[in-house]
C-alpha cells in the first residue's frame, strides 16, 4: 500500500470518528440521521465505520444537522484546538446520557451557576 493510500485511509477514519462523535454528542440515533438524509441506516453506520466515503453534499447536510462547520470534520488544526474541550464534553455526555431530562436540566443549571459565579481574583480568597 502506498503512503498516499495510508494517509487517505487515516483521513477517512478520522472523518468517520468525528461524524460518529458529533452524532453521539447530540444524542441522535443513526436511524434519525438516516431518515433526515434520506439514506438507509446502514449507510450512516458505514460512514461512521469509515467503510463508505462521504459525498460533499452529505457532509454539508451532516454538518448542518450536527451544528458544526464543515471544516470541523476536515480541518486537522481546528480539531486539535478543540481537543481539551471535546474531552470534557465527551466526559460530560457520558456522565449525563442516562439521566432523566429533569436531571440533565439540573446539570445545565448548575453549569450556568458555576459560569455566572465567576472566580475570585488571583491572590484573594472568598469567605
Amino acid at each position: 500500500m502506498a503512503d498516499s493510500d495510508r494517509l487517505e485511509d487515516k483521513d477517512q477514519q478520522r472523518l468517520a470518528t468525528r461524524l460518529r462523535e458529533a452524532r453521539e454528542y447530540l444524542g441522535l440515533s443513526q436511524e434519525l440521521v438516516a431518515d433526515t438524509l434520506k439514506v438507509p441506516r446502514a449507510a450512516i453506520s458505514a460512514l461512521e465505520a469509515g467503510k463508505r466515503k462521504v459525498s460533499s453534499l452529505e457532509l454539508r447536510d451532516l454538518a448542518r444537522l450536527y451544528k458544526r462547520p464543515v471544516s470541523y470534520f476536515l480541518d486537522e488544526s481546528m480539531r486539535n484546538n478543540d481537543d481539551s474541550m471535546d474531552t470534557t464534553a465527551r466526559a460530560l455526555f457520558r456522565a449525563t446520557k442516562n439521566l432523566s431530562d429533569e436531571d440533565r436540566q439540573q446539570v445545565v443549571r448548575f453549569a450556568q451557576f458555576l459560569r455566572d459565579a465567576g472566580r475570585p481574583a488571583t491572590g484573594t480568597r472568598r469567605r
